[in-house]
Formats: C-alpha cells, sequence, structure tokens
C-alpha cells in the first residue's frame, strides 16, 4: 500500500486530502497540532502535537518514522494573518514566515531520508505569493511568506532531482475554509480532488511548476 504524509490533517484541505487519499486506498500518515473527530472518522494514522515551528518535534517524529518508506509528502498547513499597510504586526508576520515558508521546507528535508526512489513532494502554496499576480495588494505577512516558500520550494525541487524526486508547487484555489471564514467558491473536497490529480500527473518533467488546482500554470 502507498504511504502519504500530509501536514494540517486535522481540518480543511489537509482533511479533505485524507479523506480522498484514504477511500482510493493510500495509506495516509496525518501530522497536526491537534486532531479531530473527522480526522479520527477517515481511518488514517494520526500524529498529533506536532508543531511545525519546533524543529524537535520533526526530529522525533522522523525517527519514529525511520522504516516507513514515503511515496507523498504533501506540505499543506499554513496560516493567514490580515495585515494591511498602517497595520503591519511584526511579531504576526514573523509567524507567518514560521510556518508557511520556512517549516514546510523543514518537514521536506526531515523526511527526505524517508522518500521512496520516484517519490513526490508537494507544496500548498497561493497564488497570493505570486508577485506578477498581485494586483490588489495587503496581507502583506501571507503574500510574503507564500513568495518565500515558492522560492524555497524551487529550491529544493531543484537539489532533489538527482534523487529522481518530483516537486509541485500548488494553489489550491479560492477555498471554503476557515482561514477565509468558509467565503471561498469550491468546496475543501473539490480543492482535495484536483490537487491529487495535479499531484498523480506530477514527474520528472513537469517537476517545479507552479501549478493552480484546475491544472493552469501561473506566474512566479
Amino acid at each position: 500500500m502507498p504511504t502519504v504524509v500530509i501536514t494540517g490533517a486535522n481540518r480543511g484541505i489537509g482533511l479533505a486530502l485524507c479523506q480522498d487519499y484514504v477511500k482510493n486506498g493510500w495509506h495516509v500518515l496525518a501530522l497536526c497540532r491537534k486532531s479531530s473527530a473527522e480526522l479520527a472518522a477517515t481511518g488514517a494514522q494520526i500524529f498529533s502535537g506536532i508543531d511545525l515551528k519546533n524543529v524537535h518535534s520533526l526530529t522525533q517524529l522522523v525517527q519514529e518514522l525511520k522504516h516507513q518508506p514515503i511515496d507523498i509528502l504533501i506540505n499543506n498547513a499554513g496560516i493567514l494573518r490580515p495585515e494591511h499597510l498602517g497595520n503591519l504586526d511584526t511579531a504576526s508576520i514573523t509567524e507567518q514566515f514560521l510556518v508557511n515558508a520556512l517549516a514546510p521546507i523543514k518537514v521536506a528535508e526531515a523526511f527526505l531520508p524517508l522518500l521512496n526512489p520516484g517519490a513526490k513532494v508537494a507544496f500548498i502554496t497561493s497564488r497570493m505569493g505570486s508577485i506578477a499576480d498581485n494586483t490588489s495588494g495587503g496581507y502583506y505577512g501571507y503574500r510574503m511568506s507564500k513568495a518565500a516558500l515558492n522560492a524555497g520550494a524551487k529550491s529544493f525541487c531543484e537539489d532533489v532531482k538527482s534523487r529522481q524526486i518530483a516537486v509541485a508547487i500548488l494553489h489550491p484555489g479560492y477555498v471554503q475554509t476557515a482561514m477565509v471564514n468558509f467565503g471561498g467558491d469550491i468546496s475543501a473536497e473539490v480543492a482535495a480532488g484536483r490537487l491529487a490529480l495535479r499531484i498523480s500527473q506530477l514527474n520528472m518533467d513537469n517537476t517545479g511548476l507552479f501549478w493552480h488546482s484546475n491544472g493552469e500554470v501561473l506566474p512566479w
């Protein structure tokens, strides 16, 4: 049975991804700070208490899983804080950098020894990290952190090509989750299905691209 690791698995897109992969016969390792009844109901193997800002917790987890080969790693966890010019909170912006930009790269680095040859790594980012696509401003911490994630994910992609590991940098769409007060235009289930499809189509020929979950290649 193939194995997928999903971060931020207790709700929203992460939960929907767990449900999708379990339904399709995958062994799902679900990582989260705190589990949920919905996540428990999926039958995924849950690892709660995982704080992505704490490198030590990642080291412990990888040690625990050292004999578990991984086929797909999905870095999904993220946070959004609505800063605007004139109301820039340094602590909030720093937290977004830690969770949205640095943590996914550290997770990918930590799990690298467990990734099978030909494995895939997906970074769930946002088109709000696109510089070319920014025509509305605002959301400084979120935009900057996602732009930084895009840059880090591209570097990771180049560094793991020799291992035949393919990397997807994926915008899920405007999704109806708590992050946006459920104001999106597609459900988490639809987004998860699209993301899983993009990951299934990922290979060494299209590795490192910045994709919308609907298949559109996005500008950096």
